[in-house]
C-alpha cells in the first residue's frame, strides 16, 4: 500500500512538473472582447478593446494604432480625432515568441443635422484671380459676403481664383444631386468652375482636412481637355491700367488682358505681395472667337458650377481624391468653387466663374 502511494505521487509531481514547464516556455496567445475585425465608429467616441491572454507568462502586450504605440498593457482605449481609416495592431510577446492580431478601426466624421438655411452660411476665404470685374462688384469681399445665406454674385476672375465657403448643417449624401451652385452662365457662355467638398473631418468647424473634386465631364478625358495640378502664376503690373502678367508651370505665359469697359485695376488691391500662384485642376475650355462680334464659350455636359443656364446639380457621389480615385463621403460641410478655364475672350475679357448662391438641394 505504501508503494502505491509513493507511485501516485510520484506520477503527480512528474505531471505538475511538465504542465508548470510547458506552461513556462508556452509562446503567448490571447482573445479579445470584440469579435469584428472591423469596428467602425465616429471620432471623439473612445474605442474599448479587452485582450486576454491565453496561453505564456511574462508577457509584455503593446498596442499600436498605424504604427505608433499608443498602450502597453492589455487594454486599447482610444478615441480618435481625426475621420478616416486606421489600422490597430495588438503584440503579445515573451522569451519564448510573440502572438499578432490586427483590426481595421473606419472612424466616420460627425454629421451635423439640423441647421437654419439651405444656403452657405459662412464664408471662410475669398482668392479671386485678376480680372475686369476684381476690386469692385461683383469681385470685391463685400460681393463674396453677398452670398452668406442668400443668392448675390461673386465673381472669381481668371484660372484658379477660388471661393471657401461653409454651411450650419452638413449636407447629406444621398442618391442622385445633392448641391446646386449657381451662376451666371448663358445658352453659349459658359465660365466654368470646378467644385471641390470636404467633410469636417477632425470637427474643429473649419475647413482644414482634405479636399475631394467632384469630377465633371472632361474629368477622363485626357491632358489634352482636362489636367490635374495647374499652377498660374500673376504679376502686379506696372501700373494699374496695364494688363496683368502671368506665367504658368507648363513653360506659357500671358495677360490678363484690360478691356474699354472697365478701366480699374485688375490685379486685387488688398494682396500685398507682387505677384501669387493659384493651383488647382484645369479645363481647355470651349471658346469659338471665330465671329469677334459673337464670341461663343460652349458649356460642358454636366458637373461644373457656372456652365449651364439656371444653375448647376452636383452630386457627392463623384468625388474624387487627389490622385482620381473615387472616395464614398456620407457628407460634406464645406464647399471650394474655382475658375477652371485660362482663356481670354477677346473685348468680353478673361472667362471668369462667377457663383451667385450655392444651395443644400436636401435641405427641408
Amino acid at each position: 500500500m505504501k508503494q502505491l502511494k509513493k507511485l501516485t505521487w510520484a506520477v503527480a509531481t512528474i505531471v505538475l512538473l511538465y504542465s508548470c514547464k510547458k506552461e513556462d516556455t508556452a509562446v503567448p496567445n490571447a482573445t479579445f472582447s470584440v469579435t469584428e475585425k472591423i469596428i467602425e465608429t465616429n471620432i471623439k467616441e473612445i474605442v474599448t478593446i479587452n485582450a486576454t491572454i491565453t496561453a505564456g507568462k511574462e508577457v509584455n502586450e503593446v498596442w499600436y494604432v498605424n504604427g505608433r504605440a499608443i498602450s502597453i498593457n492589455s487594454v486599447f482605449s482610444h478615441a480618435f480625432d481625426v475621420a478616416g481609416t486606421y489600422k490597430v495592431y495588438y503584440l503579445a510577446a515573451n522569451q519564448y515568441g510573440s502572438f499578432r492580431d490586427s483590426f481595421t478601426v473606419k472612424v466616420n466624421a460627425l454629421i451635423r443635422s439640423g441647421g437654419a438655411n439651405a444656403y452657405v452660411t459662412k464664408l471662410f476665404e475669398y482668392l479671386p484671380a485678376p480680372g475686369q470685374f476684381i476690386n469692385k462688384a461683383p469681385g470685391n469681399l463685400a460681393s463674396a459676403e453677398g452670398i452668406v445665406g442668400k443668392t448675390g454674385m461673386v465673381t472669381l476672375g481668371a484660372f484658379g481664383g477660388y471661393i471657401v465657403m461653409g454651411f450650419d448643417h452638413s449636407v447629406p449624401n444621398k442618391e442622385g444631386n445633392d448641391i446646386q451652385v449657381l451662376g451666371n452662365a448663358l445658352t453659349e457662355w459658359s465660365e466654368p468652375g470646378i467644385v471641390y467638398v470636404m467633410q469636417d473631418d477632425n470637427g474643429n468647424g473649419l475647413p482644414d482636412d482634405k479636399w475631394y473634386e467632384l469630377a465633371g465631364s472632361e474629368f477622363d478625358k485626357g491632358p489634352a481637355e482636362y489636367a490635374r495640378n495647374y499652377e498660374v502664376t500673376y504679376y502686379r503690373p506696372d501700373a494699374p491700367n496695364k494688363d496683368v502678367p502671368w506665367t504658368d508651370n507648363k513653360g506659357a505665359s500671358g495677360f490678363v488682358k484690360k478691356n474699354s469697359f472697365h478701366t480699374q485695376a485688375y490685379y486685387p488691391e488688398w494682396i500685398t505681395a507682387n505677384s501669387y500662384t493659384l493651383k488647382g485642376a484645369w479645363l481647355k475650355g470651349k471658346l469659338d472667337l471665330t465671329v469677334p462680334s459673337y464670341i461663343k464659350s460652349m458649356p460642358y455636359a454636366w458637373g461644373y458650377a457656372d456652365n449651364i443656364v439656371g444653375g448647376n446639380l452636383l452630386d457627392i457621389d463623384n468625388a474624387v481624391d487627389e490622385k482620381g480615385n473615387k472616395v464614398h463621403l456620407k457628407a460634406i460641410d464645406f464647399i471650394k468653387v474655382q475658375t477652371a478655364v485660362l482663356g481670354d475672350g477677346g473685348w468680353l475679357g478673361e472667362v471668369s466663374t462667377e457663383v451667385n448662391g450655392i444651395k443644400d438641394l436636401h435641405y427641408n
